[in-house]
């Protein structure tokens, strides 16, 4: 039997999740308006209550299970699968110009946005590209929006490339990670405020096991096996 105190622990995790320390003062700015609004007016105080607890919940960083068989690819993101196509890698990268399988995961203004490393390896090169702040939903916006792109190689020699592409109401593209870093999968890499999108590049001949459309789980949902 669960004590009254375990199950209202349980019950705490659910609802109140740890914060990303990049939301902090995102949140103190929030809660600092929102205390100029109750001095002018209690309704828009309270309109900015609810916008310091949607600050909050954005930046908010829970803890992810990650599977641990070999060979499988993780979604780097929460959000929708918005395109399942044949791309070839962003060219700063220096990569050959070879169409690959690109899954892209968009993320809405409401979807956790600390992003995780797909596969575990090494982080070959960091690319980042200025551009422009075009809805993250369209498939121009991997060529024309702002861009941070990620290559590793993981230990059968592979290599796989992630993007973080800024959107319409992102306008920061934060990394954790820089080149020569080892990271494992589902490693926190990187974070994108706003909204926005991430692309995923699999080697080649690897299929994707998910469809557009479908929900994604940053470090726990199954895009790919390297093995199929």
């Amino acid at each position: 039997m669960f004590s009254e105190e375990s199950t209202a622990m349980r019950m705490t995790d659910t609802f109140i999740k740890p914060m990303h320390p990049e939301g902090r003062k995102f949140v103190a700015i929030f809660a600092a308006v929102t205390l100029v609004l109750f001095a002018i007016e209690d309704v828009l105080g309270w309109i900015g209550v609810g916008l310091t607890v949607w600050c909050y919940y954005f930046f908010r960083d829970p803890e992810r299970v990650t599977p641990d068989a070999p060979g499988l690819v993780i979604s780097p993101a929460d959000g929708v699968v918005s395109l399942i196509e044949p791309a070839v890698p962003p060219r700063e990268l220096g990569l050959p110009e070879q169409e690959l399988t690109r899954v892209s995961v968009f993320m809405s203004v409401f979807n956790c946005h600390v992003n995780r490393a797909p596969v575990a390896g090494k982080v070959e090169t960091i690319a980042y590209k200025p551009g422009k702040f075009l809805n993250a939903s369209l498939d121009k916006a991997s060529e024309d929006n702002e861009r941070n792109s990620l290559v590793i190689r993981m230990s059968d020699d592979r290599i796989l490339t992630v993007t973080q592409i800024a959107g319409l109401v992102a306008r920061r593209i934060v990394s954790f990670t820089q080149e020569g870093a080892v990271l494992d999968r589902g490693e926190r890499f990187g974070l994108i405020r706003f909204g926005s999108r991430l692309d995923i590049y699999l080697p080649q001949g690897v299929e994707p096991s998910v469809k557009i459309g479908q929900t994604m789980i940053a470090g726990e949902t199954v895009i790919a096996d390297l093995g199929k």
